[in-house]
This record gives C-alpha cells, structure tokens and sequence, in this order.
C-alpha cells in the first residue's frame, strides 16, 4: 500500500501501537468480561478518539478471528476491519485466484495497518478476507476527508488489483455470528466514554455553585450519562450471560441512547460553558469536533425504525 506522507499519520500510528503494546488483547465479548472489555474501550476514546477508532477495529478484528476460529494476528500487527457496503463498495473475491479485485470505501486507518478484515463480495453473497496492506496490487486513493472532526486518521478508498486474500470462515459467516452485533455495542463504548471526557470541563466548572441554569445543565448530562451507563452495564450483562444470542434490538437500543446521550452532552455542556472551552482549550475542541463525525457511524433514524418494529413485535416490552 502506498504509505507516502501525505497519506499516512505518523504519530497516530505511533500513539497506536504503543497502546497495542501495553495492552495487547481485551477481553473478548461474551466470554464474561465483556463490560470490562467496553470500559477499556471508553478510556481509549476518552483520551483521543482518533487513536480509539484505530484500536477499537484492531480489537474488533481480534474478536472476529477468534469467532470464527481463524489463524490469530501475530505479535505486534495492527488490524483494520474494512466493512463498508453501497454503490461505491465493487471489491470481488475470485475463488480460482483467491484474489480480489475493486474498490472499498470507508477504509480507515488506511495507510497505518498491516492487515485488514475485509468484506468482498462473492457469488449472490459476500465473505470475508484477510488481506496483507503492504501486498502488491494494494493501492490507496488520494484523501478525499475533509472534515475536521476525526480528520487525524485517514479513512479513504482502496483500490485492490488481484490482491492475494486469505478466506475467514465459510461465506457469510462474519455477518451471520452473534458477535457481529456484539461488536457493535463497543462502538457505542467509545461514544460513551467521549461523552463523559466532553462532560468534565462542566462536572469540574466552579459555576455549577452558583449559576442554577449551570446546575440544570449539569443534571441534564448526568442523567443522559447514568442512563446509557446503566444500559451499558445491563447488556454487557446479558452477553455474557447469553453470548449465542445476538442481542440485536438491543444492541440497537444502546447505541441509538448512547447517540442521544453524545448529542444532549455537546448541547448542554456548549450551553453551560459558551464557547470558551471549544475556542482556548485544543484537547476539548478536538474532542468535541471527532465526536460529532463519529456518532455518525450509527445509522440514526433507520436503527429507530428497526428498533420501533421489533418493539411492536414483544409481547411486553416495557415490563419493569
């Protein structure tokens, strides 16, 4: 893959593999330390979200492997899960060649690992492929990323040209495991935990004593945060207890609270505080700008109307 500069992030990349060498693995979920595995998750994106999406899809790739009992990452490789889909995604696996060939968008951490988990389409389905970035045929598309927010990792468009893939596990199998969804209840970790750095500045703010609107506000975020924690907890709970199931409404729930929660903290705490901290104080403004393109990895309405129809479906969903 080309690594030119312009492509790639040096001192994330840096930042990145230094936490991969002081915690090489998490806890995988639904093993029974799965809260445990999230919380780390939150501390990562609490310090840079940057650095939490390139570490979140390595770990995440860790979990698929084990899922689907493929060969392990070795020491010290850094993964990337590239799984985007629509008119933009063309790559194809080829069973003779065992190659693929096309485009993937969305790729981040493009130009950083050494390998990476992707999605290929083949026959009238798909599968998933381990691919070598540094592999001849890999080629990574001039940056088309303008956003500030999350703009300190390249996410880009990979161009693959008979690229040598290796298959994980039978043809749709990486959608199919419960842990697919599992995994994406640790996004929702990540939001958290930036939600809750972005609340400091206020939870700390000497005005809370004396301004009640800034007490209000205050509030406001704890109780948005106390609920998303306490759904956190309980589903967390529930894989482990129950990790053949998939959890999906209720994964479903989680991220689209936690999303709100994200959405309601930058409100209020912008509210409380004015513009100071986002204008004087990089760390938060940064923060800030990464969280609002980040949430933008739920899929906002559309997970409220799957939510609403699988709602519709129970018997009694709100019994206490």
């Amino acid at each position: 893959m080309d690594r030119l500069s312009d492509h790639a992030a040096p001192a994330l990349e840096a930042a990145a593999r230094e936490v991969l060498t002081r915690q090489p693995a998490l806890p995988l979920p639904g093993r029974g330390h799965t809260l445990e595995r999230w919380r780390l998750l939150a501390a990562l994106a609490a310090r840079d979200l940057c650095i939490a999406k390139v570490l979140e899809a390595h770990y995440d790739a860790q979990a698929i492997l084990a899922d689907l009992h493929a060969t392990l990452l070795g020491e010290g490789t850094l993964a990337a899960v590239w799984a985007a889909e629509g008119p933009q995604a063309t790559l194809r696996f080829d069973d003779e060649t065992g190659t693929v060939s096309g485009s993937k968008p969305w790729c981040s951490g493009a130009g950083l690992v050494d390998v990476a988990l992707v999605t290929a389409r083949h026959g009238e389905g798909s599968r998933l492929v381990c691919i070598r970035t540094d592999a001849p045929g890999v080629l990574l598309q001039p940056q088309t990323w303008h956003a500030t927010g999350m703009g300190g990792i390249p996410s880009g468009t990979v161009q693959f040209d008979q690229v040598h893939a290796e298959p994980v596990g039978a043809p749709g199998a990486y959608l199919a495991r419960p842990g697919f969804w599992h995994g994406g209840a640790g996004i929702a970790a990540c939001w958290y935990g930036a939600a809750v750095a972005l609340a400091s500045p206020l939870q700390r703010s000497p005005r809370v004593e004396g301004d009640a609107q800034v007490a209000a506000l205050l509030g406001e975020v704890d109780m948005a945060l106390q609920s998303s924690a306490a759904l956190l907890r309980e589903l967390a709970a529930w894989i482990d207890a129950m990790p053949a199931r998939s959890h999906q409404t209720d994964v479903i729930r989680v991220r689209s609270v936690v999303e709100r929660t994200c959405t309601r903290v930058l409100d209020a705490v912008g509210r409380a505080l004015g513009p100071a901290p986002m204008c004087l104080d990089p760390e938060h403004a940064q923060r800030w700008s990464d969280l609002t393109v980040f949430i933008r990895q739920s899929h906002a309405d559309r997970d409220w109307a799957e939510l609403g129809r699988a709602v519709q479906r129970q018997e009694d969903p709100w019994t206490l």
